[in-house]
């Protein structure tokens, strides 16, 4: 096994993503920037090529700009993730988006005035829409997408679009402190009658408001390509490696294509309702992992449930080969920090730390070290049922673990 060191110094009590960086937008089990600053401080980190595979909503970015990176790249399956980083990360003219909200805004309260404008609207259609938003709110999102997509320039365009996905999720039905699909109670619903536009401008502001004073003034001239996609396949080419992957399957740990399935639908994204399947762990694998250290608490599981091992192994082995094409493309000396979490399935703890320790020294990599630390301000689920029994609830990860390792092998 590989050392592991309690660090207080990364817990970073009483601290959460917007005390350093606001986010533009709610997104589920976000890394605190403060971990990736901290830990390229004491690594002596300042310059270099940043790889992030699995960026979600750009902490790694973050931190590549807090320490005066240049050149940064980052992937990721989820397109409301993309959205979300590429807003933050993207310099726009301010004052033409200042200039383009007031327009919008005289353009909606205009529209709306006439009614026989708004029957010239087509609604979203996608699978039981109705059981998730009234007529009256699905109108009135329309009303703002489709002023919404007159907007020309791609890049501005997304400081209007991260405020309408945000909107989407807090006039629908769904409780809006979880992260999965539960519907408010039928009471709740007669006395629900949420102001979209309302909601939507003054979202807009406070999104811009964000951005200008915390990422406008770090977009100098660094490259920064953020792309919807999984990582390709490349040689020798990064310096750092900093992300935080997902601690199991979307599915039954982290489920971020149910956070983003009505913002991407309504975006238009087809697939929206696939991307818990195309996740890590998204396909189930017909055989049980079989290497390394990870194989003797899977086994503890299928004793239990052969079908949960199995879902713990198609996770693991998307784990795997994503480390061995990230490992590819880091250059010889180059470094990867992951910030992971060790998931409890079936009340057995998943050493996922210790299985990216292994695979990353398989491929070419020496493990530098590992830091424990609390787990205090990561929005994720306080409890879970780890043994599927009713009423059995036990508390779900309170450790987080930075593992460090450096490319020794070409």
């Amino acid at each position: 096994m590989y050392r592991v060191m309690r660090n207080p110094k990364y817990d970073f009590i009483g601290q959460s993503y917007a005390t350093s960086y606001p986010n533009l937008h709610k997104y589920p089990a976000t890394m605190i920037p403060q971990i990736g600053i901290e830990i390229f401080k004491e690594l002596g980190i300042k310059k270099g090529k940043l790889l992030d595979p699995y960026c979600g909503s750009g902490s790694s970015f973050t931190v590549g700009l807090d320490r005066g990176l240049n050149e940064m790249q980052g992937f990721d399956i989820n397109p409301l993730a993309v959205l979300i980083s590429r807003t933050k990360f993207t310099k726009v003219n301010l004052e033409k988006v200042k200039l383009l909200k007031q327009r919008l805004r005289n353009a909606v309260y205009e529209f709306v005035k006439k009614e026989e404008s708004l029957k010239l609207l087509e609604l979203p259609k996608f699978y039981n829409i109705d059981f998730w938003f009234s007529k009256q709110v699905l109108q009135n999102l329309s009303v703002l997408k489709h002023f919404i997509d007159k907007i020309k320039e791609k890049d501005i365009k997304r400081l209007f679009l991260v405020p309408l996905s945000e909107s989407v999720r807090e006039c629908s039905y769904t409780r809006n402190h979880e992260f999965k699909l539960y519907r408010i109670k039928s009471e709740e619903i007669l006395n629900f009658n949420p102001d979209v536009f309302g909601v939507y401008f003054d979202k807009l502001n406070k999104t811009i408001g964000i951005y200008e004073s915390y990422y406008f003034p770090k977009l100098t001239d660094a490259k920064i390509q953020i792309d919807y996609s999984k990582f390709p396949k490349c040689e020798n080419y990064f310096d750092i490696i900093l992300t935080s992957p997902p601690y199991g399957d979307s599915k039954t740990t982290v489920a971020y294509g149910q956070f983003s399935m009505f913002s991407n639908e309504i975006l238009g994204i087809k697939y929206a309702r696939q991307i818990d399947h195309l996740l890590m762990g998204g396909k189930l694998v017909k055989e049980k992992y079989n290497n390394g250290l990870i194989v003797d608490y899977i086994d503890k599981i299928a004793k239990q449930s052969i079908k949960r091992s199995l879902e713990v192994s198609s996770f693991y082995y998307d784990l795997e080969s994503s480390i061995k094409d990230v490992a590819r493309s880091v250059r010889k000396g180059g470094k990867s920090i992951y910030v992971v979490g060790n998931r409890r399935v079936k009340d057995v703890q998943l050493p996922t730390d210790q299985f990216i320790a292994e695979k990353f020294e398989q491929n070419g990599f020496k493990h530098i070290l590992t830091y424990e630390r609390l787990l205090g301000n990561k929005a994720m689920p306080s409890k879970n049922s780890p043994s599927n029994k009713v009423g059995v609830r036990k508390g779900t990860m309170t450790q987080e673990y930075i593992v460090v390792c450096e490319k020794v092998k070409d």
